[in-house]
Order: C-alpha cells, then structure tokens, then sequence
C-alpha cells in the first residue's frame, strides 16, 4: 500500500464517523437534502486536499465541522431560502379554489430520520424539527449560523468565533437578535407538549384509520383548534380546525388513499399513496393528544427518497 493509500484509509477512518451529523447541520442551515448531500460532498473533498496541513490545533470534529459551515454560508451568499408555504402570505379559506404548485419556488425539505445524525434524534426534536427548520430560514445567514453552533450544538462564544472569524463579542451580540428574531417567528420552540409513546401510537393509529376512510367526524376530534396544514409545492395553506376540516371534505373520499408510515425531522409521518401510486409524504406535529399540524409534501419522488416504492 502506497503512503497516499494509507492517508486515504486514514482520512476514511477518522472522518467518517462524522458524515451524518455533518449532513442534519449542513440541512438546517440550508433546509435541503439534496443541496445538504452536495456540501457534505465538497466538505470531505475540501477536507481531503487540506488534510496533510491539519496540525489538530483543533479537534477533527471541529475542523469538518468549519469547513462545513463556511460551504454552506458561501451556498446561502449565491442562493435563496427554503420555505413552506406558511412563510409566503396569509392562510386560505376556499379549498377549492387552491393556488397552482409553484416548483418554482425553493421549498423546504423533509429529512429522514434515517440520514440524520442519531443523536440529534434523540436529544430530542427541538434542533430538528420541520417548524424550527423552516424559522432558521428567514434568519439572515450569519445570525442562522450563531444561533445553530451555539444553541443547538451547545459550542462556546470562543468556538463559534473561530468558525466564523469573528470575536466572541460580536457572536454574543448575533446570538442575541437571532434569538429574538425566531422568538418572533417560532415562539413555542420550546413549548410542544407531545404525548407518551402508547398515547403517539394510539393517536397515529387512529389518524391513519380516520384518514384513509375519509372519517371526517374523526380527523375532526384528531385535530387541535388551531392545526395548520400545508401543501408544498402548492401556496396554498389553511388555519384553524375549521378551515382544514373544510379541506379534508373537499379532498378526500373520492379515491383509494393508504397512508405508510415513517420518520422525519424527528417527528411521525407517512407516505401518501393514491390509488397505489406514490403521491406525497405527511410531517404530523403533535401536540397532547392531537394533531397540531401536518405538512404534506406533495412529491412522490420524495416517497422514494425514503426508501419507499413508487407503487403500493
């Protein structure tokens, strides 16, 4: 074996245990999978050719994880934030007169459970969330950063300056109006109250049943008062247990719908199957005993990014 071999047996080595929790903080800062999967890519590339000069001043974990987070700032100066409809004007009311999808604007992404770093899972949702994700979106690219190195990933003032170039001064100071600033924007960051897990599956169970019957008078009962459902790539959102309900009426019943489940963002979900063929995959956010909200991502191909079949 060559010398290059064995520092490329070696780079393989000590980096690769990193890959997955470079990929869930490559996509909070972007909201991509695939534009996640990309910087991760151009991270270990750009970590290769620099790794003979790495004196280990810094852990190796810390180097990845500068390198990462500078990839991502340059992809955020040249590209435009993730979103979901929630974050592009007021709810709809009318569930038949819908907005057209709109692929052209760069919607937020799920991620699933299974790419995403363990221990991000389960230390728990609030640093993986669908909501948190798509409130780090609207944060300008420099206060999103602070806000994911020093309060998701618990770094120091000192480490998060070194990362950026900046003092640890300045960090505090963009900490503070991220902070606020998605306060504002995610006010319950903090505040879900989500069932046991006997009382999720039961409730999951449930929700499944109802939905694919088209129980109307169940789903009505699953629902918080105030539950949100939103339709990526279409605008169009609704608000309020009412005007969802509405939607439910106006859409379900007319065709065969099997509802599989899964996981992403550290939340329960399921992909959507029409008629056997694959349509879109459901974030449900729970709060107590009832469904708070649910993002339906009308996509197959994201079915499959699941590791799902196109047909059921």
């Amino acid at each position: 074996m060559t010398v290059i071999e064995q520092q490329q047996d070696e780079f393989a080595r000590l980096t690769g245990p990193f890959r997955r929790e470079l990929l869930t903080h490559c996509y909070r800062m972007l909201g991509s999978v695939q534009d996640a999967e990309d910087l991760v890519q151009e991270t270990y590339l750009r970590a290769w050719r620099s790794y003979q000069d790495f004196e280990g001043r810094a852990s190796l974990r810390t180097w990845l994880y500068r390198i990462a987070t500078n990839a991502c700032l340059n992809a955020l100066r040249h590209g435009s934030r993730r979103v979901l409809p929630a974050g592009l004007g007021a709810p709809s009311t009318d569930p038949v007169a819908l907005a057209p999808r709109d692929p052209e604007i760069p919607w937020l992404e799920p991620l699933p459970d299974e790419l995403a770093d363990p221990a991000a899972i389960v230390a728990g949702r609030a640093g993986l969330r669908l909501a948190l994700i798509a409130a780090l979106q609207h944060l300008p690219p420099q206060q999103r950063t602070v806000l994911v190195l020093r309060d998701v990933l618990a770094w120091s003032a000192e480490e998060a300056a070194d990362v950026l170039g900046v003092t640890p001064a300045a960090v505090h100071s963009t900490l503070q109006r991220a902070r606020a600033r998605l306060d504002r924007l995610e006010p319950a960051v903090d505040e879900i109250a989500e069932p046991s897990e006997q009382e999720q599956r039961d409730l999951l169970d449930r929700y499944t049943d109802a939905f694919e019957r088209a129980d109307i008078a169940t789903l009505t009962r699953l629902l918080t008062e105030d539950a949100v459902w939103q339709m990526p790539p279409n605008p169009s959102w609704f608000a309020g247990r009412d005007n969802v309900i509405r939607l439910l009426v106006a859409r379900l019943g007319s065709k065969r719908t099997r509802l599989v489940p899964l996981r992403a963002n550290g939340q329960p979900g399921f992909a959507m199957y029409v008629d056997g063929e694959a349509f879109a995959v459901q974030v449900i956010t729970l709060r107590g005993p009832a469904v708070a909200a649910v993002t339906a991502f009308h996509d197959a191909a994201l079915v499959r990014s699941f590791g799902l079949p196109s047909r059921m």
